[in-house]
């Protein structure tokens, strides 16, 4: 590996900001100074007038590999999220084949290896008939256990108590739960299909999947974590209601966590009439309060991380009717960016950004050396160019396989100018490095 020495950057790291210089060798982070001198490199970046932050540590993406080609795979979405500021990623299970079996984990171990210029875990899927295996799980093998708790795809979706009582006492390691009671949706959609026929429009989605949906899932799911014992993550929180489940201490003091997606911070209810199917997912984008909401809990330690829950489907797709167009954006590639704007706005410090995206992720997952800019730890880095003018959206190329972004008419007060993976360029100065290879990330538990 090639060594790199970025000169005269603005470092962000554990609550600092602060000028000087890092080193990179062997993929590793070697110094960190006011100022080194006397060493030599391979690469020499100024960055003056730039920020050097850890790469942000995506828990939650869904690049479609294996079993959807059309809407993305490794090779195009890594090399989004590394465009974005994304140097690791843990990808979520309900792929096809769904990653219910070791075998299916092998092969996406696999196939990351050969074509992902990211880091890469991988989460483990539970479905009602899986349940020996995710006992037997060996912890350091997979990022997570993902169990849905509401509407999903396949046979993923777990609702059965006995089964639920049986998981939440016998998962091995950290569990992650997509809270959503089905049932309370059903009975929202066929209210609202009463009204509309079939031409239900997108700024329904929130009243389908509305926040008691999400309460009475979640709520149960940290009942029954804590009278389990069991390590519990809730993805991607959508409602203030939800907030109260959650404690506002550190998170080495937690079993029970929580995760904010970045289009829950950055859309609201709003927007659907702009952007319709576009920003329609699950959970769902909901009210300007919520958002707020939101963004004030991440000032505290009530909400532990931020992910992008990147999970892209083609245009065509997003075009059919409201009750037939897929759930899910693609994002990864303007995530960090799309989250500046709230340091831009003086929502958030972006010591708090970083330590969201970067060292909590890492802290919570337990991978070991990244997710910090400390001597001796794997150069995941990010330079990131204040835009005073802005960068519009439209005018860069899509790298998602899906060939859109719900940015479009954004423009970008800050820019990725340059992203090491594993101390390898993958992206500088608007140009991929095709020959960067992410590594599999380790979980020491």
């Amino acid at each position: 590996m090639s060594s790199v020495l970025i000169r005269n950057a603005r470092l962000v790291n554990e609550g600092r900001e602060f000028d000087g210089d890092l080193l990179v060798s062997n993929g590793r982070i070697v110094k960190i100074a006011s100022s080194i001198e006397g060493e030599k490199a391979n690469v020499e970046i100024d960055a003056r007038g730039q920020c050097l932050l850890p790469g942000m540590i995506d828990d939650q993406v869904h690049f479609r590999d294996p079993g959807a080609p059309d809407k993305g795979s490794f090779y195009t979405e890594s090399r989004a999220a590394v465009a974005g500021g994304i140097t690791s990623f843990m990808d979520m299970p309900n792929t096809r084949p769904a990653t219910l079996t070791l075998e299916a984990l092998a092969d996406k171990k696999r196939r990351a290896a050969i074509n992902s210029v990211a880091n890469y875990g991988f989460h483990f899927g539970v479905s009602n008939d899986n349940l020996d295996t995710v006992a037997a799980l060996n912890p350091c093998e997979v990022a997570g256990v993902k169990v849905f708790m509401g509407a999903s795809t396949g046979n993923m979706l777990v609702d059965d108590p006995r089964i639920l009582e049986r998981l939440f006492a016998e998962v091995p390691t950290i569990l992650l739960a997509h809270c959503e009671h089905t049932p309370s949706i059903d009975a929202n959609a066929a209210t609202l299909k009463k009204l509309y026929g079939e031409q239900i429009p997108p700024s329904a989605h929130p009243l389908i999947r509305n926040a008691e949906a999400c309460f009475r899932s979640s709520s149960m799911a940290v009942e029954l974590a804590r009278r389990h014992g069991t390590r519990l993550h809730v993805l991607h929180l959508t409602t203030a209601l939800e907030l109260a489940l959650f404690e506002d201490k550190p998170l080495s003091q937690k079993r029970i966590t929580a995760e904010v997606c970045l289009h829950h911070l950055l859309f609201d209810d709003r927007d659907y009439a702009s952007l319709g199917n576009l920003i329609k997912c699950n959970p769902a984008i909901k009210s300007q309060s919520d958002r707020d909401a939101l963004r004030q809990a991440l000032l505290s330690n009530r909400l532990d991380v931020i992910g992008s829950d990147h999970a892209p489907h083609t245009w065509a797709e997003k075009q059919r009717p409201y009750m037939l167009a897929p759930s899910g954006l693609p994002l990864v590639q303007h995530a960090l960016p799309a989250l500046l704007e709230l340091v831009a706005d003086e929502v958030l410090p972006i010591t708090t950004l970083v330590a969201k995206t970067s060292h909590r992720v890492a802290d919570l997952f337990a991978i070991p050396d990244r997710g910090y800019l400390r001597e001796g730890y794997w150069a995941d880095l990010v330079l990131i160019k204040p835009e005073p003018n802005g960068v519009a959206v439209s005018q860069q190329p899509i790298l998602s396989q899906c060939g859109w972004t719900p940015f479009a008419h954004h423009r970008f007060r800050h820019s990725v100018s340059t992203t090491l993976v594993s101390g390898q360029i993958a992206w500088h100065a608007n140009r991929l490095h095709d020959n960067c290879q992410g590594l599999p990330l380790r979980f020491m538990r």
